[in-house]
């Protein structure tokens, strides 16, 4: 009851921080940080109250708890011990220090201008330096902002995972440069805002997203919020000269949202009703975007659905076209429309970036150059704005430092899981070509979804897989899926 309480507080924090980002009139802006940085630091001073920790202490020591009970118990105390690190005046001076740091972001990006986001977002980053400090750390303090995000994941273990993959990952862009380029013109067409959106509703209902417990919005930057499993919202954008920005988006954001409706509803407020992990909760918006979304089986049956909602901007393109074109292979700048391969170097520059800053080895004014310069030595881009380079992504402003490098542990627990899947479910490509999604979803239900965070990312894969998180899976899936679309 007593946690319920306060996953009230902080779900109604969540549902102003939603309108702030959907609905909001620019000029509520001042009042909307403060009610925000309230209810944040009431939710904080009722979950380190010293009767609920000598409470869950107590029955930390029961013997005769169910198995899940315990388990609630287990992390209560782990998070309880966390959260009574930080002071209910810090938890507000960041409450408020975020929602001030996305107004300026939105600013930033309406004038295209990083230093209008950069005293907000310096100013976050030194809070941000600080609650590492508070947190504790054993050997660098971006691991203390990494495990709130993912349990026990390292900066030793993320270097040991980014080198092993930079060099063949780079092979095999410089094998796709050297072959004959799949041609996606025809992606950049006058595609009308309003069909899009029926074609992105129809996916939504398709993929088994249930509507009476949700909705779909337009945002600046894609999301998905959830306030119960009962009332999951995503958002998207549209650009109508870009087909890949409102599908992707909207997949991606499907994944995140099935999730989040399929964790236990009797578990509301206590820890088995929260996603395993960030990076589970990313392995499942890039398999459906990208396993799924992507794959040829998925858009036989999709194809000629959606060519009736653009006969004459798709009506002459056949499917093996179409197949190639969404998948095709190009170094670019933006992070949410790069293909598979080149998306790993924008989570790599961003993972860089946040370890030297919250280290102290680089300044929030050294952005824009370091941002720059990486793209360039990465994906050989020039970056020729601050709109589609430093000022791209929304998390800085959110305070979610540590975040980006669950892209890429998701894209590599998804082919993992993916593969199994395949495994365990004979003809799995074959209903997905005939439009048949509901038999994967009810698998990663019952395999991931049903069981919140009562294991951590590695236990839950070892659980499904047999081992825990291998690489080689994701490498064998795009080294065999571009080797077939670029003969290579």
């Amino acid at each position: 009851e007593k946690m319920q309480k306060i996953a009230d507080i902080r779900y109604a924090a969540a549902l102003l921080q939603w309108d702030q980002e959907t609905y909001m009139p620019k000029k509520g802006a001042d009042f909307r940080s403060r009610q925000v940085a309230t209810l944040s630091e009431f939710a904080h001073q009722k979950f380190t109250d010293k009767s609920l920790g000598d409470l869950i202490r107590t029955l930390s020591f029961s013997g005769e708890l169910p198995e899940k009970e315990r388990a609630n118990v287990k992390l209560s105390l782990e998070d309880y011990e966390r959260s009574t690190r930080l002071t209910p005046a810090f938890v507000r001076e960041m409450a408020e220090t975020v929602s001030e740091s996305f107004n300026a972001w939105i600013r930033a990006r309406e004038e295209n201008n990083f230093t209008i986001f950069a005293p907000s977002l310096a100013k976050l980053v030194n809070l941000k330096r600080k609650e590492a400090e508070l947190l504790g750390f054993k050997a660098h303090p971006y691991d203390a902002l990494l495990n709130e995000f993912e349990r026990g994941c390292t900066v030793e273990l993320l270097d040991g995972i980014f080198n092993q993959l930079r060099e063949p990952l780079n092979q095999l862009i410089k094998k796709i440069a050297a072959s004959e380029q799949v041609d996606d013109s025809f992606l950049f067409q006058h595609f009308p805002k309003d069909e899009q959106w029926k074609f992105g509703m129809e996916l939504l209902a398709e993929f088994g997203y249930d509507l009476e417990a949700g909705r779909q919005d337009i945002s600046e930057h894609p999301f998905t919020v959830s306030f119960n499993n009962k009332d999951v919202r995503v958002t998207t954008r549209i650009d109508e000269f870009n087909f890949n920005n409102m599908t992707w988006s909207c997949i991606h954001e499907i994944g995140h949202a099935l999730y989040e409706q399929g964790l236990p509803e009797e578990e509301y407020g206590l820890p088995l009703g929260e996603a395993a992990s960030l990076g589970i909760h990313e392995s499942q918006s890039r398999l459906w975007e990208n396993n799924v979304g992507r794959s040829i089986a998925f858009w036989e049956y999709y194809y000629p659905r959606l060519k009736k909602y653009f006969p004459r901007q798709l009506g002459e393109i056949d499917l093996s076209q179409f197949y190639k074109a969404i998948n095709k292979v190009q170094p670019s700048l933006i992070r949410t429309e790069a293909d598979e391969v080149t998306y790993h170097f924008h989570v790599m520059i961003r993972y860089e970036l946040e370890k030297k800053l919250i280290a102290g080895e680089i300044e929030v004014n050294d952005i824009r150059d370091y941002w720059n310069d990486q793209y360039l030595t990465y994906l050989g881009v020039q970056v020729p704005d601050d709109k589609s380079g430093c000022l791209q992504d929304v998390h800085w402003s959110h305070g979610s430092f540590g975040y980006f490098p669950t892209y890429s542990l998701g894209s590599f627990y998804a082919a993992q899981f993916f593969n199994k899947a395949q495994d365990v479910l004979p003809g799995l490509n074959n209903m997905i070509s005939s439009g048949n999604l509901r038999v994967l979803l009810e698998w990663l239900r019952v395999n991931i979804h049903v069981h919140g965070r009562m294991f951590t990312s590695e236990e839950l894969c070892r659980r499904i897989c047999g081992e825990g998180l291998n690489t080689t899976y994701f490498m064998d899936y795009i080294h065999n899926k571009y080797g077939r679309i670029y003969v290579i």
